[in-house]
């Protein structure tokens, strides 16, 4: 339903800048047509920047690091860039791209003994939010299931079976519990996931970017059920962490970041009793794609290879 819908708005976008640029041009208001079409087209910009500068105000009494005027500039940028090519093309038009990969015919003995990889998506995203990093498992070999949660408005809670159903279906080609990776509103999931399957043991290690553990300042601007769950303070994340175990959060590796625009005060998207990284000069949907995750992501494979 996402992609649909994600499809339908970039369509309409791009649809209305032609128009504008037809009509003011053959008026000969070329000015207002090259403006008008910067504005559909590039106006996000402009929203990115009012939540990074609302970021930056919340986050002077975070105990994270400040970030410096350089480190906003270059998030704001880089998630300039990466949005569009995440939320009108990815997403709407190459969620389906990359298949998961449950076989390996060709290494299948050594594999057998190497976890797979589940990739969870946050707020209003799909699988193809993990483009980049598919390929990239494939060719090293590594078995993966990327999923889209539904639905997309829905409750946290409605996540759960899509979950337990993809790590049932990586455990048995595997034979290992896999590592997790969660981006945003996943990382929520995931730990909803946990608590409702009393899952531990199904699961290896777990990776969060960015993940709203506490919540966001940001949420309160939401009205869908899982926006409200992830207000600061609400109901749903207090009696989450409520009933969680020191062991169950030491499973965990939180990526955060100062330069974070969604998911702020910075520390909200840390967890206590979890190894927590700090990661500088990124923004939201960018963190998701930066190699220090990844690398992280290899090293856990790697050590749980060795454990088997």
């Amino acid at each position: 339903m996402l992609a649909q819908l994600q499809r339908a708005i970039t369509l309409v976008f791009v649809l209305a800048a032609v128009l504008w640029a037809f009509w003011a041009g053959s008026r000969g208001h070329l000015l207002w047509a090259a403006a008008g079409v910067f504005l559909i087209l590039l106006g996000y910009a402009g929203v990115l920047a009012l939540e990074f500068a609302l970021m930056h105000r919340i986050n002077r009494n975070d105990p994270a690091p400040r970030a410096s005027t350089k480190q906003l500039l270059c998030a704001w940028w880089g998630e300039v860039l990466t949005a569009p090519r995440v939320f009108s093309w990815q997403q709407p038009f190459r969620s389906n791209a990359f298949p998961d990969v449950l076989e390996d015919e060709t290494q299948a003995g050594r594999q057998r003994q190497t976890p797979g990889v589940l990739l969870v998506h946050g707020f209003v995203c799909n699988r193809g939010l993990w483009n980049p990093w598919l390929p990239r498992l494939q060719a090293a070999g590594i078995r993966f299931v990327a999923v889209s949660l539904e639905p997309v408005f829905g409750k946290i809670d409605d996540y759960v079976p899509t979950i337990d159903a993809a790590v049932h279906r990586l455990a048995s080609a595997t034979g290992q519990p896999p590592v997790v990776v969660a981006h945003s509103m996943g990382g929520l999931a995931v730990r909803q996931w946990l608590r409702r399957c009393d899952a531990d043991a199904r699961v290896g290690q777990i990776i969060t970017i960015g993940s709203p553990h506490h919540g966001t300042w940001l949420g309160r601007f939401g009205y869908s059920p899982n926006t409200r769950e992830m207000r600061q303070h609400s109901l749903w994340l207090e009696d989450l962490s409520t009933t969680e175990s020191d062991s169950r959060r030491a499973k965990f590796t939180c990526f955060f970041g100062h330069c974070d625009n969604i998911v702020f005060p910075a520390s909200t998207a840390s967890l206590h009793g979890a190894r927590n990284i700090h990661l500088p000069g990124r923004a939201h949907v960018h963190m998701a794609r930066d190699e220090r995750i990844f690398q992280e992501l290899l090293r856990l494979l790697l050590i749980r290879h060795h454990l088997t």
